[in-house]
């Protein structure tokens, strides 16, 4: 075992895999050129259109050990993953890797699989039951846990190799056109494939809307597609929706959003050009509501809101407040719906969004990004993959993407959930490093990194509750008390990648 720069200990190897433990966010340089994917000629009158997922295993020619992909834009409306696994099955195949943008609480259906041995390893993040499960002991399936940007940095270097990627197409034609903003299973961007279709070794558009060639507007187009499959529902975009889209009515939670909009206008980044990006959460779109006001007052229009992107962002877009939407995500259907018909609302890839191994990602533009967090420390370290019990049951997202990329980086979070402190001497698990978390606003006061002493001035001028980390950390665990530590066996369950491909963390059996 050896410690990284963040005092974690991180094995030297883990199944088979050198590990190169985390120096700093902009240390690791790429080491490899870009990967490639075999050329194929097809000449015309060839058909790509196949019977059924199993002819297109099939035609894949996949062997035990190898991977397969998905996106997740249909969230837990998605069906196609459930229905690969089971595909895997029942051919015989073992030993498989998932190699999605995302697992979701949905792909619990794949739990008896896992057990069986058809999957042993989950190239990216998990929410919900099979992290839990895989953090206890119960199910054996290695994981390592990508943040968006890192995972489209893995394919485009070739560090993760994509067997065959099928890719859920609301909207397709014969050759394999495809977009995600027409059908009834439309999610809109389709943003998390285009790295896939790009760099898959084999790539499968699978719809359940085939229309006449050649489907339009393209978002991923023939040239990159090897096979095409129609089966009879890819999904419920409904299911898209898996948190709150709302404005919090939480009087601490409007609290919160009223101090983080007053620490962006303190900064002096509110101004035209503006970069925005903030959640789904309800507290997250209090911000941006705050902020919507500020612009208003103060006559000012932004250039692009980013990420993944709600409808609530969609009503800034159309009533001017930015010209462009940057979108890697739809979180809603109003935001399905305005990324068909409105040409300010742009479809972006996961590597132009967040990769650091390109050159230059979106997230290096913006302005200000508004985060949530399960927990953070007196260092500014952020977790959001583990929670108080010690099971990972979260993905990173663009979390230390975002973080690393933008001017200023703001934790919002209560200073208080579930009886338990917000900001702890340590954070269970390591997600987003300190170095790159400027600010942690609570609806008792706020938390300003040592480099931003100009910025701390001016909120004190203003009368905001600046307050000193650790002090802030003394004075809310006098109200819970010092929660008991979560203990863990040895057994590392996960690894926790930053998004360079540095291991940052990991996540280890909870003892029970």
């Amino acid at each position: 075992m050896a410690k990284n720069s963040l005092g974690r200990e991180i094995p030297a190897q883990w199944r088979g895999r050198t590990l190169d433990p985390y120096v700093d966010p902009w240390n690791k340089k790429p080491e490899v050129l870009r990967a490639t994917r075999p050329l194929v000629r097809r000449s015309p009158g060839d058909s790509k259109l196949l019977p059924s997922l199993r002819a297109a295993l099939d035609k894949c020619e996949l062997r035990n050990g190898m991977n397969i992909s998905t996106h997740h834009h249909l969230r837990n409306g998605d069906l196609l993953l459930n229905l690969l696994v089971k595909e895997l099955d029942a051919m015989g195949l073992r030993d498989m890797g998932i190699a999605s943008s995302s697992v979701h609480a949905v792909h619990a259906e794949i739990i008896p699989y896992i057990r069986k041995g058809v999957i042993t390893r989950i190239e990216t993040g998990v929410n919900g039951l099979i992290g839990e499960m895989v953090s206890k002991g119960e199910l054996k399936c290695d994981i390592i846990v990508r943040s968006h940007g890192g995972r489209a940095r893995s394919l485009v270097t070739g560090e993760v190799e994509v067997d065959a990627a099928f890719i859920a197409a609301p909207c397709c034609d014969i050759t394999g056109n495809m977009n995600g903003v027409h059908g009834p299973s439309a999610c809109g961007s389709l943003g998390y494939a285009y790295t896939d279709a790009r760099y898959a070794k084999k790539v499968i558009a699978v719809t359940d809307n085939l229309v006449r060639y050649p489907a339009a507007p393209i978002s991923i187009s023939q040239s990159d597609v090897d096979y095409v499959v129609q089966i009879e529902s890819l999904g419920d975009p409904r299911k898209i929706v898996s948190t709150t889209t709302r404005i919090t009515r939480d009087p601490a939670g409007l609290l919160i959003a009223k101090y983080a909009a007053e620490v962006i206008e303190a900064s002096g980044l509110l101004k035209d050009g503006f970069s925005f990006q903030t959640g789904a959460g309800g507290t997250s779109l209090a911000v941006a509501d705050n902020i919507r006001r500020k612009m208003t007052e103060g006559h000012i229009k932004g250039s692009f809101g980013c990420g993944g992107i709600t409808g609530y962002f969609v009503d800034m877009l159309e009533q001017g407040y930015f010209e462009t939407l940057f979108d890697v995500q739809c979180f809603d259907l109003k935001a399905v719906d305005s990324i068909r018909r409105n040409a300010g609302h742009r479809e972006i890839s996961a590597d132009l969004y967040a990769s650091p191994f390109n050159r230059g990602s979106v997230v290096n533009m913006l302005d200000c990004v508004i985060l949530g967090a399960t927990e953070v420390d007196v260092n500014f370290n952020v977790n959001v993959n583990t929670e108080s019990s010690g099971y990972l049951l979260h993905n990173t997202g663009g979390h230390c993407d975002t973080a690393a990329g933008a001017k200023l980086a703001i934790v919002v979070a209560p200073s208080i959930r579930g009886r338990l402190p917000i900001v702890r001497d340590a954070v269970t698990t390591v997600t987003t490093p300190g170095e790159t978390v400027d600010v942690i606003v609570t609806e008792r006061g706020i938390c300003l990194a040592e480099k931003h002493a100009d910025l701390r001035r001016e909120l004190i001028r203003r009368n905001l509750p600046v307050k000193d980390i650790h002090q802030f950390h003394e004075e809310i665990t006098q109200i819970t008390g010092t929660p008991r530590p979560v203990e863990f066996e040895d057994d590392i369950v996960a690894l926790i990648e930053y998004r360079d491909g540095s291991i940052i963390d990991v996540v280890r059996r909870v003892r029970e």
